[in-house]
């Protein structure tokens, strides 16, 4: 299933320039880390951990590195949010208490129910107003990372593909002028794209895809960085583990007959 040796090299660039994950394994493999104020898309189908992966992101960037983070929600309320990643010990509340972290509650105002939330989008939905709250509230607590999660839900709302296009664009632009480096989620059915309508890679800087894979009678994960602007990557298909830490890359690991 794996092969042990990988001989490719990535070169280490190490600087300001780079936004470490945090993520076991994961920046060895794109030469540090991902470039400062650029945004990156994390698909994959369900049960790869899209999720799980970027809020570690989030989570290591408070926590090791001084790097406020926002989440935005717009497909689970925060408080499923908070609940479901206690179990890696990531306690969500405690950061936003420290107003190091802020989720701002995008989903409860598309479904049309209350919402109880400091940051929520009162207004009806659309990616201005999602703009527009992101800037303010990147300003109120000094953020320098962020997670939209997820660009699926977004899609489905605007429908047009040209639109989905433009807009996503829109989004991922103001993301890295405001200063901002990024995670947006984006489910897939078909796992022979990297996307689920066609062009959400394209308006992001890079895309690290999450497998998740049955292999005769069990499923295998593995990870691929299917492209990422300005920056040396491995070009392998690396597996990957779900911890009671969270997410773990195997660098020098290759998986080589699942595909």
């Amino acid at each position: 299933m794996f092969d042990g040796a990988i001989s490719e090299e990535i070169k280490m660039e190490e600087g300001p320039n780079r936004v470490k994950t945090g993520i076991p394994g994961f920046d060895e493999l794109c030469g540090g880390g991902l470039i400062r104020d650029r945004t990156y898309l994390v698909s994959g189908t369900s049960g790869a951990g899209k999720t799980n992966f970027s809020i570690q992101f989030i989570y290591n960037g408070i926590t090791k590195y001084g790097e406020n983070g926002i989440i935005v929600a717009t497909e689970e309320r925060p408080e499923q949010i908070r609940e479901n990643v206690l179990k890696f010990g990531w306690n969500l509340e405690e950061l936003e208490e420290e107003n190091k972290l802020a989720i701002i509650d995008a989903c409860s105002t598309k479904i049309g129910i209350p919402s109880q939330e400091k940051y929520v989008d009162i207004r009806p939905f659309d990616i201005r107003s999602l703009m527009d709250q992101i800037i303010t509230t990147q300003e109120e607590i000094n953020a320098q990372r962020a997670l939209v999660d997820s660009t699926t839900s977004i899609s489905f709302y605007l429908q047009d593909q040209a639109k989905i296009r433009v807009e996503l664009l829109k989004l991922s632009t103001t993301l890295e002028v405001i200063g901002l480096t990024s995670m947006m989620t984006c489910e897939v059915i078909d796992e022979s794209s990297p996307s689920r309508f066609g062009v959400e890679n394209f308006v992001t800087d890079g895309t690290i895809v999450l497998y998740y894979k049955r292999h005769e009678n069990v499923r295998m994960r593995s990870l691929e960085i299917y492209k990422m602007r300005g920056s040396d990557h491995s070009k392998k298909i690396h597996p990957y583990e779900i911890t009671p830490d969270g997410f773990v890359i195997h660098p020098h690991e290759e998986v080589y007959s699942m595909f």
